[in-house]
């Protein structure tokens, strides 16, 4: 199957030499502008959403933007493509008989030209034999197909139900899938009897789609909970604060204790996903780069009157 090739550079709005910190600083930046929970147009919101965090997703990991990378740098935005023989996982969507057809998913997050490099192809299906010996009374279940549904976490916190498109071919499925609350990263939901259908009167297989979350402005996931980074004054993180901090319902004012260390965690329960799940704020310390005279003199006069020294314990 060929596929348009996608330019995630270009869709991150970086050049080919960025950093790691410059891909991050720019997928924040867009992911913040087009999420569709704050966008006023939702449905191009959502696309243009997908759209930077699949880029985000290979450019973010070494591996995958090395072996994309490798596709060199002759290809357009546009034009089709096919990966070259023995790159990728580019199986297609395929069942376990031979000359069983290609499934192609549509609603799940992911672009063809994703799929056809990074994407996990399928499961097989078992088959089961009913009936008699002869072959044409054999009865073979047909295969299991599987693929990713991206997912905001929004909706694994919430609850969501989504759209999934399953091209058999030239047939065309629409399946209205359930996203539990609280559902974790790689879990997958089954929709039964929805993969490749049986041969000899045999049952259909059934469709698999893996939980993959999709990447957030502000947090990071570990299991059920949620990390965000919060950047620190010298004096709040010395003296104390109470400071508003994102959730994914909302902001909340938590309060900083007097002598918090930078990359400390603060937790904050029941902000997470699902029932068991915490929020926990990573702090960090920033200093202001630009003084005006008269800070400098504060500065200096703290730095004479104290006797803290951070290279000496105790």
């Amino acid at each position: 199957m060929a596929v348009h090739y996608k330019d995630y550079y270009e869709s991150l709005g970086v050049p080919r030499t960025a950093s790691p910190e410059e891909i991050k600083k720019s997928f924040r930046k867009l992911a913040r502008e087009f999420h569709p929970d704050v966008a006023k147009d939702k449905k191009k919101a959502e696309e243009r959403f997908k759209e930077i965090n699949e880029a985000y997703e290979v450019l973010s990991d070494p591996d995958k933007r090395k072996k994309y990378d490798e596709l060199g740098e002759h290809w357009k935005s546009g034009a089709e493509f096919r990966p070259p023989p023995g790159f990728g996982g580019g199986q297609n969507f395929r069942g376990g008989r031979a000359g069983s057809q290609e499934f192609h998913f549509g609603g799940t997050g992911f672009s063809d030209f994703f799929e056809q490099l990074f994407g996990a192809r399928m499961r097989e299906g078992g088959f089961r034999q009913r009936g008699g010996f002869a072959p044409e009374e054999t009865a073979e279940r047909g295969a299991d197909i599987e693929g990713d549904l991206m997912v905001t976490l929004e909706e694994a916190a919430r609850g969501s139900v989504r759209t999934v498109n399953v091209s058999h071919g030239d047939r065309r499925e629409s399946h209205q899938v359930k996203i539990p609350p609280g559902i974790t990263e790689g879990q997958k939901l089954r929709v039964s009897g929805r993969g490749e259908s049986g041969s000899g009167g045999g049952e259909s297989g059934d469709l698999y789609l893996r939980v993959r979350f999709a990447k957030h402005p502000e947090f990071d996931v570990e299991g059920h909970n949620l990390v965000c980074e919060l950047e620190l004054a010298p004096w709040e993180a010395a003296l104390g604060a109470e400071i508003a901090v994102p959730t994914l319902d909302g902001r909340v004012n938590i309060k900083i204790p007097a002598g918090t260390a930078s990359g400390q965690k603060l937790r904050v329960r029941g902000r997470g996903l699902g029932k068991d799940g915490d929020l926990f704020v990573l702090t960090r310390i920033v200093v202001p780069r630009k003084l005006t005279e008269a800070q400098k003199k504060l500065w200096e006069q703290l730095a004479r009157e104290s006797k803290f020294n951070p290279r000496i314990p105790g």
